[in-house]
């Protein structure tokens, strides 16, 4: 707790009693009177002599007022706690023990905290109670460590909100709570504890309830002083706010949000009267857009609708593109803008201005705009912070824009599905059937049924072999990787820095190296991802600042992280890249065959790209208008199948040693010579087989990509073969004379493999044929 200064106190919320007192200060000194630093020795016996003539000093102190009257010896006392070389610079003062009052403290101390009173300001963000129970956790904290030699993990940094009265804003300063000459006093024995007791409660840090049970507080009496140590955070503060606001959905199409975040711009910046605008930028119209209802928070672009391309904005917007770096208008009266926009800039109030493009990627996707109206409030220092929330903003927009087609496309597909060109047919005929009974007064006609009887599926599927556990493997380097890179930081700065919260973020970047190097979990990519972000990065920007001896290390950290997304990326990137050449070399290909495949005869495909591409394909009369259907179009097109799948598996092992990652690919054929029906699902806007005996297809279809060989539990797809799977004889037969006409064309070795397929869930009685490509 935080309360008002006594001797010895106790409250309801804070239920110890705390004593005032110098005695482990005095100690502090009196164990270095004999310190192997002479200087430091001979400070300490002085320091003793002093405290031998004043008696006022030992025991309990019960006035404060008589600190303020022997203020040579409390400033002499207090080297200890706050060198003469930090007291300009530090926020840092002195506390009885969890007390509101301060009776030794820094200038920026008192100016930050303390009210004209010597007490604690009430922070705008926490409530006493909030602060009490934290101060009450905090303190059964030190019991344990000082009398049952136990240290639990230490607690978040407690973050206090206070006002700026000289800008008329707000700061945010982090509080350490130092218990260095804090001593704890056992009435009576000690309660006993258990190691299982002991882990019960590190285990319920926030059950008060269960310490007070376990450890009564009236046992215990809090001896000696706290320091509070403030560091400010606005800053790091701010900009983790901005990036969690800007990731809210909506977040641009309400004005008063922008208003909030207006707001937070002022604290980082220190201009109460700082004035925000965003526009956005579409690329393809080549224009300024609303985000959406008319929502308009440019105060530049709003004013631009009928200017055209020759106007100053433009001049100066075409002047961002081409430089890629924003523009510093510390004085608009004196800056080399044209007049036009001067004018309209000056009529707005604005003497000082920054304009930054917003990117993302290759593209740009709006203007960033501040406004202050005061001569050199945003100048070129002001960059640092403008570079830091630009992509945070970039990334806002862009969402947003995404958000508004994502609207207008579920628009689009509600009214006018994506139909396959070969079946446009059926679905106009079903519309004018629809329409032609609403026409004749049946208001409750719905959409007929689209079912397509005795059609035959092909289906296919080239899959990259070990994609996941690739994956995985590249997810797993690239975190090591950032863990150790942030390690570096941390380690140089504890060398240069005596900050509590380096040695905690330490342990968490070898916690989690130490982990990973066993193996990645679901969730870690996310989770380091956040805390490097949020906790680690943004203590970077102040080390940086303030101690220029780490600026090189950071900036080879900066240097590997990729700017765009946030985070280091070379195993992913090339993973990713990789996949992606695989996956559209197959693609194209496989799109380029299928329209001529189109012109053999109608039928409707159907492809899907994940970790591969996998499609099928359904033929029969009753998918085509007027045009008979004869097996040998069926015939056709299952040779085309497999020719197809031979010259992907030709391609992509062309491909393999090109890749940033060799991955393989295998070609997996589902063979089923029964026609079946498929029925279009208006729910889903999509073909799925109908009938129940026809959903053993889908079962089938679903499953095979995992299937073993039985005996051995090899997987039966490989690199550069193919397999095929079937379930009678007679569709192995059919097949058997495709292979012999490639196998004399020399597009496959020689040998066939007949296997057996382990069972698979639902599915048993599968064989396979499996032949290998001449690459």
């Amino acid at each position: 707790m935080l309360h008002e200064p006594a001797a010895r106190t106790v409250s309801p919320t804070f239920p110890f009693v705390t004593t005032l007192s110098l005695e482990p200060l005095i100690a502090y000194w009196h164990a270095r009177e004999q310190d192997p630093n002479p200087g430091v020795a001979l400070l300490a016996r002085a320091i003793g002599e002093q405290v031998a003539a004043a008696g006022w000093c030992r025991g309990p102190i019960t006035d404060l007022k008589v600190l303020e009257c022997n203020c040579d010896l409390v400033e002499t006392l207090m080297i200890a706690v706050l060198p003469p070389a930090s007291f300009a610079t530090d926020i840092s003062g002195a506390i009885p023990p969890f007390q509101r009052h301060s009776f030794y403290h820094t200038l920026r101390f008192a100016e930050v905290l303390l009210n004209a009173a010597k007490s604690i300001k009430q922070p705008l963000n926490i409530d006493m109670h909030t602060l009490e129970v934290y101060t009450t956790r905090m303190a059964y904290q030190l019991i344990l460590e000082k009398v049952y030699g136990v240290q639990l993990p230490l607690q978040g940094h407690v973050i206090f909100t206070v006002p700026d009265y000289s800008i008329g804003l707000y700061r945010h300063y982090s509080v350490d709570f130092n218990s260095t000459f804090l001593e704890v006093r056992v009435h009576g024995a000690k309660p006993e504890l258990t190691p299982e007791q002991l882990d019960h409660l590190a285990r319920n840090p926030h059950r008060t309830d269960l310490w007070q049970e376990l450890l009564p507080p009236e046992r215990f009496e809090l001896e000696g002083f706290n320091i509070l140590h403030l560091v400010d955070v606005t800053e790091q503060e701010i900009l983790s706010e901005l990036k969690y606001d800007l990731l809210e959905r909506d977040v641009l199409q309400a004005s008063d949000r922008l208003e909030q975040i207006q707001e937070k711009l002022r604290v980082l910046f220190g201009r109460p009267f700082l004035q925000l605008g965003i526009a956005a930028y579409d690329e393809k119209k080549k224009a300024f857009v609303d985000f959406g209802r008319k929502i308009n928070h440019s105060f530049l672009t709003k004013q631009l609708n009928n200017q055209d391309a020759s106007s100053g904005f433009h001049q100066i917007y075409r002047r961002l593109l081409q430089d890629r770096q924003p523009l510093v208008l510390e004085d608009v009266e004196k800056a080399d803008i044209p007049a036009d926009l001067r004018q309209q800039i000056l009529s707005l109030g604005i003497r000082s201005a920054i304009l930054a493009l917003l990117p993302y990627g290759d593209d740009t996707v709006g203007l960033l705009e501040l406004g202050s109206p005061n001569v050199g409030d945003l100048n070129e220092f002001s960059l640092e912070n403008v570079n830091q929330f630009v992509p945070l903003f970039a990334v806002a927009v862009k969402r947003n824009a995404e958000e508004i087609q994502t609207r207008v496309q579920a628009i689009i597909k509600e009214k006018f599905t994506a139909i396959h060109p070969a079946l446009e047919w059926r679905f106009t005929d079903a519309a004018q059937n629809l329409l032609q009974k609403l026409e004749d007064g049946n208001k409750n006609a719905e959409m007929e049924d689209i079912v397509f009887h005795d059609v035959y599926p092909l289906h296919g599927s080239t899959d990259i072999r070990g994609s996941s556990t690739a994956r995985n493997e590249a997810i797993q380097g690239d975190l090591v990787e950032h863990l150790t890179l942030a390690g570096k930081v941390l380690r140089k700065a504890s060398e240069l820095q005596q900050l509590p919260i380096l040695d905690e973020l330490k342990f968490y970047v070898n916690k989690n190296l130490r982990r990973l190097r066993q193996g990645i979990l679901s969730g870690d990519e996310v989770s380091i991802f956040e805390s490097l972000k949020t906790e680690v990065e943004p203590l970077f920007g102040y080390l940086a600042q303030n101690t220029p001896e780490l600026r090189p290390v950071i900036s080879h950290y900066w240097s590997n992280i990729d700017p765009e997304l946030g985070i280091l990326y070379k195993r992913r990137k090339a993973f990713e890249e990789s996949t992606t050449r695989l996956n559209d070399a197959v693609s194209d290909y496989l799109d380029e065959e299928e329209a001529k495949a189109q012109q053999m005869y109608p039928h409707y495909f159907q492809r899907f790209k994940t970790d591969g591409v996998e499609y099928n394909i359904y033929v029969g009369a009753a998918l085509v208008e007027h045009k008979p259907f004869d097996l040998v179009f069926l015939k056709n097109l299952r040779l085309w199948q497999l020719l197809v799948m031979v010259e992907i598996t030709r391609r992509t092992a062309a491909l393999t040693p090109t890749l940033p990652v060799p991955l393989e690919t295998t070609q997996l054929i589902l063979i089923h010579s029964q026609p079946l029906s498929i029925r279009f699902r208006q729910d889903e806007r999509q073909f799925d087989v109908d009938g129940a005996y026809n959903i053993r297809y889908e079962i089938i279809k679903k499953r095979i990509d995992k299937a073993t060989v039985e005996g051995s539990g090899e997987r039966l797809t490989q690199p550069h073969k193919i397999a095929l799977v079937y379930s009678q004889q007679r569709e192995a037969d059919e097949y058997y004379e495709y292979i012999d006409y490639l196998q004399d064309r020399g597009l496959l070795e020689p040998e066939i493999e007949e296997l057996e397929l382990e069972e698979l869930q639902g599915v048993k009685g599968l064989l396979a044929l499996r032949v290998k490509v001449k690459i």
